[in-house]
């Protein structure tokens, strides 16, 4: 692995590798947040007495972390925000090591960051998703020797943070992205103690044979130094996962700038790391210097891994088919700024999915994800910004080196990722007035050749750039079969084209849009208008929802009902695919994008198999079926509470489940048993066709898995049989009212009152008096703004223990209200 020398100058640290220390706090309470900038840093840390009125700028208390954009992002009616942001606190300073180091470590702020204690400017960064670490050492001690510590701080230290994530041609990622730039300190923020010489990062290099027989590892090390001390005592031990030692070494050696490398052993026979199997070893580093201690733990994994040339993955000398998803860092209301507790939430429900494998969608993400892929076990694709728009100049250029270092670095020691992917869809132009492939390619190699120096052990990767295809190790082209182009059936034809283009082939970004709530009698129907044989890739122009060729993204309903039969197609395709090493389906959650204000939920990208606040779609079951080996089983419907037809028509009924057999019951009656078998298509043989009554029907399955166990599933569903006209009258009305909460209902009528259950229109929710609306929630229940699906959408208000008045507003329709 190339090193780089850490740089000292005027006391300060700024270095992006990440510290383990054993004093570490989040900074997460007492913080204040101004939007918009400020004359200069004088204006965040003057003297200000309390309740005067002539004090401004106003600014707002805010926990840590925090997005700028945690709800513009998806704001119907304005761009969301991008410009400066500041934060301020004080900190109490209270480092036990004799003149010990105080650090701030950054696990990620967005986009451009300056870092001041009081006036004094001590740290800047640029890049979002990287990891970084100012020391404010030197600062603090002048500070404390200041009047102002003592009689306007009373012995605290004013610390300021400027975020910026204004747009920036020359730095990455680009703002054509298709997923937001946010800005602020949306990941945690910690102040790290440290003795004056400490483990600033130890690489543990893990590998093993196919055979699993050997394990080698190559331990190599960085310090903390900045003052310069000259003999430090190093020891490491290994140690198996639960916890006994392996092994040991120690020594005391002269102080090393750069990287060392310190230990080379072997165990044998390890246990293997695997998706089934996440076990993890641990190495412990100790140094001590002029008689203070720091203590450095890594976790890490031994496996072997191959991408076959011309075949499928290998892990551990098998076959592994890689069945994967991709993640954004975007949850409802607080945009970028998730908690530890929902990126857990997240991870573990992609695991409940059956995933083993993810694709970090297109950055850098939080140490807490690849955390949980490494104990969870799910192998990764992790990836730099460079995402759109073309080539920069060299501080473009210097970024991307820098933020590819970085990852590598930081996330080095994972026993989780096996590709650090160099670019995506860098075949799309626009900021820059050049657009040159050969300085484009120039470039991209430059990169692969740095990601191999820095770390020979993993593959690289890119997807969707043909020109660039020959560089990396794996490529994954733009299939997106039955969505931008082409049928879903042309799936695996398609793949197989593309797997015979190049050596290694991994597929990453399939799927397609659906809005939760929304089902159809006819999903497939937009299928008959689209060209077959012409390519499955996606083109400019095709995520538009106006003009060009027919395709299902544009001509289609945007229901539930097309989502799983797309995915269930593909997923059975995948089964009978030998040659094939994987494939993720885009994404796993919906996230919020500034280029689709027109979709259902604007400024949405709602490809996610589950909502933007974790409510899960009806497709996140039929992948369960595929993938997952606890029994399961889920008849579809359960967001569908009113299906339409003739009196006496067969409706088909499906169920999604991973048991043997399944019997289906509508309204207490069996309607005979089914074999499951995954190339029947759909629901792997599991479906019914059944004639609903008139009204309420209720459906049960029980399942039935090999050893005998049994799962079961039940719905209620109303079966209309009546005929809608045009849409006439807009319907309001409260359903339920749970601690000050009350959910609201709009429903489309005909001038007869019947339900008009195709209905798509845009309805816009009101609110006045004393509640407040939930809404720029980015999810089809959350937002003032919204299509309908199937006649009706719902959203909350908190009702503030008072009154209000709804409304519900539609073009060519009388408004509607509700007193509230």
């Amino acid at each position: 692995m190339k090193r780089f020398k850490l740089v000292f100058f005027l006391g300060l640290l700024v270095c992006s590798q990440y510290v383990f220390a054993q004093n570490k706090q989040r900074l997460t309470q007492n913080w204040e947040y101004l939007k918009g900038d400020l004359g200069g840093i004088w204006e965040a840390v003057r003297p200000v007495k309390e309740g005067n009125p002539e004090s401004v700028p106003l600014w707002e208390k805010v926990n840590l972390p925090h997005c700028f954009n945690a709800l513009d992002g998806v704001d119907p009616d304005v761009n969301y925000y991008q410009g400066p942001g500041w934060y301020r606190t004080l900190l109490d300073l209270k480092n036990p090591y004799t003149e010990g180091r105080s650090l701030l470590h950054f696990e990620g702020a967005g986009q451009k960051t300056q870092v001041y204690i009081y006036d004094k400017k001590v740290a800047e960064h640029v890049g979002g998703y990287d990891e970084w670490t100012a020391d404010i050492t030197d600062a603090v001690n002048a500070f404390k020797k200041t009047e102002a510590f003592q009689k306007q701080f009373k012995g605290r230290v004013p610390l300021s943070i400027r975020c910026d994530n204004s747009r920036d041609l020359e730095m990455i990622p680009s703002s054509l992205s298709d997923f937001n730039v946010y800005g602020g300190l949306y990941r945690y923020l910690n102040l790290v103690y440290t003795p004056k010489v400490a483990i600033d990062k130890i690489f543990a290099a893990a590998s093993v044979d196919a055979k699993g027989s050997l394990g080698k590892l190559n331990i190599s090390g960085r310090l903390l130094n900045p003052e310069g001390i000259d003999t430090v005592s190093l020891k490491i031990e290994v140690k198996d996962p639960e916890g006994k030692t392996l092994g040991s070494w120690e020594n005391q050696m002269k102080a090393f700038n750069g990287d060392k490398t310190l230990w080379e052993t072997s165990v044998k026979n390890p246990r293997l790391w695997s998706p089934e199997n996440p076990v993890l070893y641990t190495v412990q580093t100790t140094v001590t210097a002029r008689g203070t201690t720091h203590v450095h733990t890594e976790k890490i994994g031994f496996r072997n891994f191959e991408f076959v040339k011309k075949g499928p993955f290998m892990l551990n000398g098998k076959r592994l088919l890689l069945r994967g998803t991709h993640r954004h860092e975007d949850h409802a209301g607080v945009a970028a700024a998730m908690t530890e507790g929902m990126i857990r939430q997240e991870m573990q429900m992609m695991k409940d999915m059956g995933v083993n494998f993810i694709r970090l969608g297109h950055y850098q993400q939080s140490r807490i994800v690849l955390d949980l892929c490494d104990s969870l076990g799910i192998l990764v694709w992790e990836e730099i910004p460079w995402c759109r728009g073309g080539l920069g100049g060299e501080v473009y250029k210097e970024q991307g080196r820098r933020m590819l270092t970085n990852m590598i670095e930081q996330h080095y020691n994972h026993a989780s990722v096996i590709i650090w992917g160099l670019g995506n869809e860098n075949d799309w132009p626009g900021d820059f007035n050049e657009f040159d492939e050969q300085k484009i390619r120039t470039f991209m190699k430059e990169l692969n050749d740095l990601s191999h120096k820095l770390d020979p052990s993993r593959k690289t990767a890119i997807r969707r750039c043909d020109f660039c295809k020959d560089i990396v190790d794996v490529y994954s082209p733009s299939i997106w079969a039955g969505w931008y182009r082409g049928i879903y059936t042309e799936y695996k034809e398609a793949s197989k084209k593309e797997f015979e283009r190049v050596d290694h082939f991994l597929h990453v970004e399939w799927g397609g849009d659906s809005h939760a709530g929304r089902h159809s009698e006819s999903p497939d129907k937009a299928l008959s208008v689209v060209q077959t044989g012409v390519g499955t890739d996606e083109r400019d122009g095709d995520a538009s929802l106006f003009g060009g060729s027919a395709r299902v993204s544009k001509d289609g309903d945007w229901s539930e009902s097309y989502i799983v039969n797309l995915i269930d197609w593909h997923l059975k395709e995948q089964e009978n695919m030998p040659w094939l090493t994987g494939a993720a389906y885009w994404p796993f959650k919906d996230f919020s994008t500034p280029v689709r204000p027109d979709n259902p939920v604007p400024y949405m990208n709602q490809k996610g198999v589950v909502e933007r606040d974790f409510t899960k779609k009806e497709a996140y079951y039929v992948f369960q079926s595929y993938w997952t080996k606890t029994p399961m089983v889920h008849i579809y419907g359960h967001s569908w509470p009113v299906r339409w037809g003739d009196a006496g028509e067969q409706k088909m009924v499906k169920v999604y489940s991973n048991c043997a057999e399944a019997e289906l019951f509508l309204n207490g009656k069996s309607m005979g048993k089914k074999k499951r078998n995954s190339q029947s298509y759909p629901a792997a043989g599991l479906k019914w066709m059944v004639k609903y009554q008139p009204g309420k029907n209720e459906i049960k399955v029980v399942a039935t898995a090999k050893d005998g166990k049994t799962v079961s599933d039940e719905i209620v569903q109303e079966y209309q049989t009546a005929k809608w006209d045009k849409p006439a009258r807009l319907v309001l009305e409260k359903l339920s009212e749970k601690d000050n909460i009350a959910v609201i209902q709009v429903k489309l009528l005909d001038k007869n009152n019947i339900l008009c259950l195709d209905a798509r229109s845009y309805i816009t929710f009101g609110l006045t008096g004393d509640g407040k609306l939930i809404d720029d929630q980015g999810t089809s229940s959350g937002s003032r703004k919204v299509q309908l699906y199937n006649g009706r959408a719902v959203i909350s208000v908190d009702l503030n223990k008072g009154k209000s008045v709804a409304s519900v507003k539609a073009d060519g329709l009388p408004s509607a209200f509700v007193e509230l």
